[in-house]
Order: C-alpha cells, then sequence, then structure tokens
C-alpha cells in the first residue's frame, strides 16, 4: 500500500455544524429563495435560458418538454428530470403562474389539482413576458458564470425587463428561513415603479396607492383590512384573507341557488369539492343541502341551501369558516439582494432594487452597444478610405507580396479596417454601395453620441427607464387580456360570527316546562295547554310561545341563569325529556322562570330574602351546560324572581302581604352579586316583583280577569322601606300573576 490517508481528529459537533451549513447555504442560495432582480430561482433561470438557447420563441414551434428538460440537466441543472419538469409545469400554468413565462401544449394539469401528462407527451415555448425576462442577455447585460461541469456558462441572473417578483411571485422553504410572496398586477407594479422614478423618497403608503393588493390568477376576492395590508407591505411580512367569487341564482318558486365562480389561489377545486361534502355528511353544514360539480373550462361550484328561507351571505359565512372557500395567503418577502444576502424586505425596497437592477442593465447594454458601433464605424471608415482610392488599392492588392502591411502603412488603417478591405466583395465596388456606407456611418454616429450623452447622464438613463417600465404597461398592463386585474379588493366583512337564526329554519314553536321537569316544544303557537298531554301525575307550568332560532333562558333558584337553543329541544309526540338532562341544574334546587332572550334587554332579578338588582339580559347568556351564576344566594336563601325591567317604578310585595313601589333608577345594575335591599320584613321574605310604568298603573290578575290600579301614592316610598298593605282584590297568593 502506497501513500498515506490524512485523517484529522474533529469534534463531532463542530464537523456536523460545517456541513449542515454548507447544506444549508446551499438550500437557501441555489434552492429556495428567489433574487430580488429577476424573481427567479436558479431552476426557473436555467429553464427560460436553456429554452432560449434551443430557439423556442413565441413565434416558432415549441419542443417536447422531454427535450428542455433533457438540456437542463444536461447543461445546467444536474438534479432529476421530474423536479426539472414539475419547475417547467408550473411555469406554464395559467391558474399557478400569474403571468406564465412558457406556453405549455398539451396537458399541463388543471385547477382540480390534477398533474400535468409526462414530459414525453407536452411540448413547451417560451412567452412574451419570458422573451422581456431575457431582453439584452446577449449584449453583456448580466454577468454570467461557468457551469457546474465547466463546459459552458449560465447566467447568475436574467436582464428581466418585466418585474417578475411581484407579478408573479415566488414561494419557498429553506433551512430557517422561507418565502412567501403573492402574485400582482403588473399594471400596477408599473404605476408604482414610475412613482418611485419620479420621486425615489416615496414612502410605501403612496405606492399603495398604486399597489392595491395581490392579484391572484384564479381571481377571487381580497378581503383583509386596508390597515393590515398597509402594515404587511410596510414590513415585508403578513397576510391576505382571499374569498371564493360567488353570486346568487334565482330559480323558480323563490328558490335559489349559490354558484361559486372563482376559488382562492392554490385551492385544489377537487378537494374543496370533496371537504363541503364530507362537512355535510358529518352534519357541520346545517344550512346547507347539497353541493354540485358542474365545471367546464370555468369554475362552476352549485350550492344548494337547505331552504328558500336561509340567507346567502350567511350561509357562505358558515362555509368560509369551515372550508377553503377562505384562506390565508402569507407574506413574507424573504429575497436573495444583489450581493446574494438573504433579507426581508418590503415594497419599496423590492421595487427599488428591480429599478437599481434595471439601470445597471441599461449601463451594460449601451456599454455593450457602444463598442459594437465604433467597431462599425472603424470599419465603415476604411470601406470609405478604399472609395476614395480604389485604383491604388486594388493594384496594391494585386502586385504587392503583403497588400495587408502595405495598406496599413500607407493609409494609417487598423488591421480591423484592412481585413474588412481585403474581405470586401467586387460588387460592392459600386457607386451605390458608397452612398449606403455614408448614410450608415452618418446614422451609427448619432446613434454614439445618443449612447456617450445616455451614458453620462442620470437624468436620462431613467428617462429610458421609465419608457421601458411604460412598454411593459402597455404590453401586458391592465389595458390587455392577460393583464386585467383578476382578484377585486372589497371592504372586510362586518358579520362576526355566524348567528344561530341563520343556522337554523325560522318556524314558529312553543316551548313546554311541566310540573316535574319535562321540557319540550310543539309546532305552532298554543294559547293554552288544555289540548297538551302530559305524562300521568304531570302537568304544564311554563307555556313559553316563540321560534326555532330562539334561545331560552332558563333562571333557577340558585341564581344561576341556563341557556338553550329552541331548536335543539325535542320535538313529536312524546312528552319531552327532562331539562336535567340539558343542563346541569342540581335536584335540590328548581327553574324559576322560562323566558325568550331578547339582546339589549334589562332583567330584575331578586332573592327571597328581599335583596336584587338589574343585569344586562346579554350578561345572562350562559355558554356551557353549567350555565352563569348572577346572584348570589345564601344558604337557606333562594332566587325567587327574574322579570324584565321595562317601565320606570318597580312594585314588591312580600309574604307578609306588604306592598312597596318605588323608581326603578334606584335599583343599580350589576353583572354579579347579592344587590340591594329592595324591600324589609320582620318575618317572611320577598314573594314577587315587578317593574312597570307609573303612568298605566300597576296590573295583576285574579284567575281570568286582570285588574289595574292606577292611584299608587299611598304605597310609594323610598327602596328598602316597609310598605303597606296592598289595594283589595289583590291575589292572596300575593303574586301579580
Amino acid at each position: 500500500m502506497t501513500g498515506t490517508t490524512d485523517i484529522r481528529d474533529v469534534p463531532l459537533a463542530e464537523a456536523l455544524g460545517e456541513r449542515y451549513l454548507s447544506y444549508a447555504l446551499s438550500t437557501i442560495m441555489a434552492r429556495s429563495l428567489p433574487d430580488v432582480r429577476d424573481g427567479l430561482k436558479p431552476v426557473h433561470r436555467r429553464l427560460l435560458f436553456a429554452m432560449r438557447q434551443l430557439r423556442l420563441d413565441p413565434e416558432t414551434s415549441p419542443k417536447k418538454s422531454a427535450r428542455v428538460v433533457g438540456d437542463v440537466i444536461g447543461k445546467f441543472h444536474p438534479h432529476g428530470d421530474q423536479s426539472v419538469y414539475d419547475a417547467l409545469v408550473r411555469l406554464a400554468q395559467d391558474f399557478a403562474a400569474r403571468y406564465p413565462l412558457v406556453d405549455g401544449q398539451g396537458n399541463f394539469g388543471n385547477v382540480d389539482g390534477d398533474g400535468a401528462a409526462a414530459m414525453r407527451y407536452t411540448e413547451a415555448r417560451l412567452t412574451q413576458v419570458a422573451q422581456a425576462m431575457l431582453a439584452g442577455i446577449e449584449a453583456d447585460a448580466v454577468d454570467f458564470r461557468p457551469t457546474y461541469d465547466g463546459e459552458g456558462e449560465e447566467p447568475v441572473v436574467l436582464p428581466g425587463r418585466f418585474p417578475n417578483l411581484l407579478a408573479n411571485g415566488s414561494a419557498g422553504i429553506a433551512v430557517g428561513m422561507a418565502t412567501s410572496i403573492p402574485p400582482h398586477n403588473v399594471g400596477e407594479l408599473c404605476d408604482a415603479l414610475q412613482l418611485l422614478i419620479e420621486a425615489p423618497k416615496t414612502p410605501v403608503g403612496a405606492l399603495l396607492d398604486h399597489v392595491k393588493g395581490p392579484d391572484f390568477p384564479t381571481g377571487g376576492v381580497l378581503v383583509e383590512p386596508p390597515e393590515a395590508v398597509r402594515q404587511a407591505y410596510e414590513t415585508g411580512r403578513g397576510s391576505f384573507r382571499v374569498r371564493a367569487r360567488w353570486t346568487v341564482e334565482k330559480l323558480s318558486h323563490g328558490l335559489y341557488q349559490i354558484v361559486v365562480t372563482e376559488v382562492p389561489y392554490q385551492v385544489a377545486k377537487a378537494r374543496l369539492v370533496e371537504r363541503i361534502a364530507a362537512l355535510l355528511g358529518e352534519r357541520k353544514l346545517p344550512l346547507l343541502a347539497d353541493v354540485r360539480d358542474e365545471s367546464t373550462e370555468d369554475v362552476r361550484l352549485v350550492l344548494e341551501p337547505r331552504s328558500r328561507t336561509v340567507d346567502p351571505a350567511m350561509l357562505m359565512e358558515s362555509l368560509f369558516r369551515a372550508t377553503e372557500l377562505e384562506t390565508r395567503i402569507g407574506l413574507n418577502m424573504n429575497v436573495l439582494d444583489a450581493q446574494g444576502t438573504p433579507r426581508v424586505m418590503n415594497l419599496k425596497e423590492v421595487l427599488q432594487a428591480f429599478l437599481d437592477h434595471r439601470h445597471d442593465v441599461l449601463q451594460r447594454t449601451s456599454r455593450h452597444r457602444l463598442g459594437e458601433v465604433a467597431r462599425r464605424l472603424e470599419i465603415l471608415e476604411g470601406y470609405l478610405l478604399v472609395y476614395l482610392n480604389i485604383d491604388e488599392v486594388i493594384r496594391i492588392i494585386r502586385e504587392d507580396d503583403d497588400p495587408k502591411a502595405e495598406m496599413m502603412r500607407r493609409w494609417a488603417l487598423t488591421e480591423t479596417q484592412v481585413e474588412a478591405v481585403l474581405n470586401m466583395r467586387l460588387r460592392a465596388l459600386r457607386r451605390l454601395e458608397e452612398i449606403e456606407i455614408r448614410r450608415e456611418r452618418d446614422k451609427l454616429s448619432a446613434e454614439r453620441a445618443g449612447l456617450e450623452a445616455l451614458l453620462a447622464s442620470d437624468r436620462r438613463r431613467w428617462k429610458a427607464i421609465a419608457r421601458e417600465v411604460a412598454e411593459i404597461r402597455e404590453a401586458f398592463g391592465e389595458g390587455t387580456k392577460l393583464g386585467r386585474r383578476r382578484t377585486s379588493i372589497e371592504a372586510a366583512p362586518l358579520v362576526a360570527e355566524v348567528p344561530v337564526e341563520a343556522m337554523v329554519e325560522r318556524e314558529p314553536i312553543t316551548v313546554l316546562l311541566s310540573e316535574k321537569g319535562w321540557i319540550r316544544a310543539v309546532k305552532g303557537h298554543v294559547e293554552n295547554d288544555a289540548d297538551v298531554k302530559y305524562k300521568d301525575g304531570d302537568r304544564g307550568r311554563f307555556l313559553v310561545a316563540g321560534e326555532t332560532t330562539d334561545r331560552l333562558l332558563v333562571f333557577a333558584t340558585n341564581g344561576r341563569f341556563y341557556t338553550l337553543a329552541a331548536d335543539k329541544l325535542p320535538r313529536g309526540r312524546g312528552f319531552g325529556e327532562p331539562i336535567r338532562l340539558m343542563i346541569d341544574l342540581p335536584n335540590d334546587h328548581d327553574v324559576v322562570t322560562v323566558m325568550v332572550h331578547k339582546p339589549g334587554r334589562t332583567l330584575l332579578v331578586a332573592s327571597t330574602d328581599g335583596r336584587g338588582f338589574l343585569v344586562a339580559e346579554d350578561d345572562a347568556v350562559a355558554q356551557t351546560r353549567s350555565g352563569r351564576q348572577v346572584l348570589n344566594v345564601e344558604s337557606g336563601v333562594e332566587a325567587r324572581v327574574c322579570v324584565p325591567a321595562q317601565g320606570d317604578h318597580v312594585a314588591v310585595v312580600g309574604d307578609n302581604r306588604k306592598l312597596l313601589v318605588f323608581k326603578l333608577e334606584e335599583m343599580p345594575k350589576l353583572a354579579r352579586g347579592r344587590g340591594v335591599i329592595l324591600q324589609r320584613y320582620k318575618e317572611g321574605g320577598l314573594s314577587d316583583a315587578k317593574v312597570f310604568a307609573l303612568a298605566d298603573g300597576l296590573t295583576w290578575r285574579i284567575g281570568e280577569r286582570t285588574r289595574t290600579e292606577t292611584d299608587l301614592e299611598p304605597w310609594l316610598g323610598a327602596r328598602a322601606s316597609a310598605g303597606r298593605l296592598p289595594p283589595n282584590g289583590f291575589p292572596k297568593n300575593q303574586r301579580f300573576g
């Protein structure tokens, strides 16, 4: 065995760190993050350059995608052919790329999520947008570097006359960082670029007067608040809420159906339909009856409501919350700058980086063209000298042993000029050709002067870039079919939550709660329970008229409020179910009252010890079976009264048959507590309380009759007084009825 092996002891952490860092840098620089100048990752850049070398211009016939992929992996990108083909496919999909860079022929997939056909079946060529990206690449516009095998060269970056980074967007996940840039409308970008050229100190907020937000190839509706949009573009990080576009189609007999015509960006339509159908099967979309996919070339999802009474907006709101008909598109403008450093840029920095790149490209192409013009003028000067001395030139060529050296010596010609003269054809010696040469020389001299003036003036260069931007806007802006904005901007929805009534078909019902605590709902409004059957030994206690969309408030003797959904109550011919199976009501407590919840109303609650207060009914709604404690009661005391506080005076009556009337304004409004003393008692406690309008008088029921007392002066007093005996005819049970 000859030679020695170099073996070094290296700590494992150091070895792993070096290798992982190399891998991370490779992923960041060569795979995941786009360049801010042309908005491309290396694989996309190599695809476009390879297709240009294959002369796959928009005017030429396309070639098999396999041919393109073969050239890319053979010359520039030594990776798997499928990954390269996938990148090519995405550049050709008009539902993935806002401005496709590849014109694909054949099956390149669809919005349903189906993949493209194999590369041997599809063909591809460049689009006009891709040509704009490559314009000037042969004129020393950008630097080139050796390919991976050293046999050729590839561009470090494309000239990028088209603002591709923001127009088409980009997404990628590197090591420890990621990028997510949605596509935008190029017409709006060009307007912002023009503003930035005219006023370089323009803030991001002013640029947003032109760049309204993302413009997705699949359309949709952007419903993100303007403040959030501004913050996202100012910081380079944020997200945008995008919804499907939908319309209502009227049918006969008052029926309707909802038609979704655009789905959010990057949402596979087929999987979306499967998701909606699955939720339907799980009974999680109570407002929806059916979903059908009637799409052809255009998207058409038909949603059938459960009934004609369902509000379309509420139906869609429930679907937006449960499905991908609404999605969030992230914004993370993490890109490689001109020095190859990854960093997050805001909108202005990205646009300025594009302009700086175009300024650099303009200078390089101008210098390149200036060199070409100088070389051509040099040759033309040599041609003109030939015409002035044509006979002598012919003699030297015919007789001299070294005509090249002789001509250079006699007329001080350069080697380039002499070579051009010696390579002239005899037919070019006509007088007409001399006129054409002089005309070409004058034209090129003027062009040279213009190029020199352009390179000498910063203002002229920016005016030239402004003209380029205007040309891009005219070619791809909103005046073209490709450039028209597809994603509309609408105000953020005001609906914070889908109301319960929107989830239920509205119909009248009567809620029945028996003495033994069995609850049920019967269809329609029942005036009395004379015809209602109960279990043997049971009878009716509460009869509440309402609708299926209502929520019921149940107030119990423990001072807790419980909430029941009316549509969830048992229906049919049975006797219902025990209410204690629906709420956690202790066995040693009972129901005080049952009422339909009316948002915004105020209630008076009181206990047997004569204490009470006012509470906002919205604060009494419970979210769980255990209810909400509102009126605190001590041992031996129970909640007794819960009535609407509609009026200006309160009437309370005790077990001692004393009646007191005082002003409602003397009652405090609390969220929870024992309350204040309403009436004082030597023995017994509170029997009943009522809120009423003094001008209308105090009303109570005696059997089937109602009596009203309007002269209440004897019973008016301050809160916490003892009161006096009620008027003649007041019920013996000390209840207002």
